[in-house]
């Protein structure tokens, strides 16, 4: 059994993963600021607001735990708070990045370009170049902050935490999470569905390049399992192959019983979710080596289609 902190948690794959946890038969605590429901029978609760350092450590008071597992770090001044307030309380602490820290499109100019798929060692968020400063507080994702605020955001948190002295973090770089009907609160799935359902075009690039998703519950899944492991660093979440937008639209389709109309966007304009005209997908080879096994795309997407349809009727 381990102690287990889940700084939010209070939705989408950080509920599954909060029940996971508990039905393992761990000793779970969720740090939020209340505004959400209360966690499941079971697990416990802590009320703070993560930002207020002062306010976090009463909150804490005496607890220490084996690991945190931290769902909502956006900002380098949240990461050096939690650095700070977690360095003797825990003995390993993983925070969800994303996928979104390797795009080419929100990297700083004079990055140099990688190979794709995109290994973790493409990326030392430690080095320069760097943007200019961020805001200290942060939005809930890329549609409040902005796609290059949101990545620079995560990039700037994960080189927080590999500042000196060395602290013991991962940080999961974690793919377009789908599945889960209407608890995929973003909408770019529905966005999918709803327009090949009504015989709308779906805005595309003229070659798209494919992309890296993962199932809801197996993000879930590879969370609490890097949550008992030992390694640190940056490690990448993503199920196997990459479709692109057309395949994906072939996929709602397909199920829909209809057939997708695609609309060429012009150079440089914005097209649908998971439309992309430049390639980043990921490598998840240094997980599968370390000993964990993803699920194919292919296998899975059907099924969070249907429930996609389900849930827009």
């Amino acid at each position: 059994m381990k102690r287990i902190l889940v700084i939010g948690g209070s939705r989408y794959f950080g509920k599954s993963l909060v029940t996971r946890l508990r039905d393992a038969g761990d000793e779970v605590t969720v740090l939020n600021r209340g505004s959400s429901a209360p966690p499941p029978s079971g697990v416990g609760r802590i009320l703070a607001d993560r930002d207020d350092e002062a306010g976090l450590r009463e909150a804490l008071g005496r607890r220490d735990f084996d690991v945190v597992v931290d769902q909502v770090c956006y900002t380098p001044l949240q990461a050096a708070v939690a650095r700070r307030v977690f360095a003797a309380r825990t003995g390993r602490y993983v925070m969800t990045s994303t996928m979104e820290v390797y795009d080419p499109a929100t990297l700083p100019a004079g990055a140099a370009p990688h190979t794709v798929p995109v290994t973790e060692a493409a990326l030392d968020p430690t080095r320069p170049p760097l943007t200019p400063p961020l805001p200290d507080r942060p939005g809930p994702g890329p549609a409040h902050t902005g796609a290059h605020a949101y990545a620079e955001g995560k990039r700037r948190a994960e080189a927080v935490f590999l500042s000196e002295p060395p602290f013991p973090y991962v940080c999961v770089r974690t793919a377009h999470v789908l599945g889960g009907g209407a608890a995929e609160f973003t909408g770019r799935l529905a966005h999918y569905v709803e327009r090949i359902g009504a015989g709308r075009p779906v805005d595309v690039h003229e070659a798209p390049y494919g992309t890296s998703f993962i199932h809801h519950l197996e993000m879930a899944d590879f969370l609490d399992w890097t949550a008992r492991q030992t390694f640190t660093g940056a490690v990448n979440a993503a199920s196997h192959g990459a479709p692109d937008v057309l395949a994906l639209g072939a996929t709602v389709a397909q199920r829909l019983g209809r057939r997708p109309r695609y609309r060429v966007v012009e150079a440089g304009a914005d097209a649908s979710p998971f439309s992309f005209d430049r390639a980043y997908a990921m490598d998840n080879g240094r997980a599968e080596t370390l000993g964990f096994t993803f699920g194919r795309v292919t296998d899975w997407l059907p099924g969070a289609v249907a429930e996609t349809v389900r849930a827009t009727a």
